[in-house]
């Protein structure tokens, strides 16, 4: 269950991401080019996915390692 709910708020979380940089957005829209101000979202978007990644995964590791000691 608690997988579920981590998954199903995981899915929620990215639907949000889209409005990340919205001042760089906005500048980038002022000068007209829609398309360029959607491709600097998105890398800015791409880029803080790492930082994350990297911590889940440390955590992930973290967690396993004690449940494996527990025992």
């Amino acid at each position: 269950m608690k997988k579920l709910v981590l998954i199903l708020l995981f899915l929620l979380a990215t639907q949000f991401s889209n409005a990340q940089c919205a001042m760089c957005k906005a500048v980038v829209e002022s000068g007209g080019n829609v398309s360029e101000a959607e491709g600097l979202n998105s890398g800015i978007l791409y880029l803080m996915v790492f930082p994350y990644l990297l911590v889940g995964t440390l955590l992930y590791f973290i967690i396993r390692n004690r449940k494996k000691n527990k025992i």
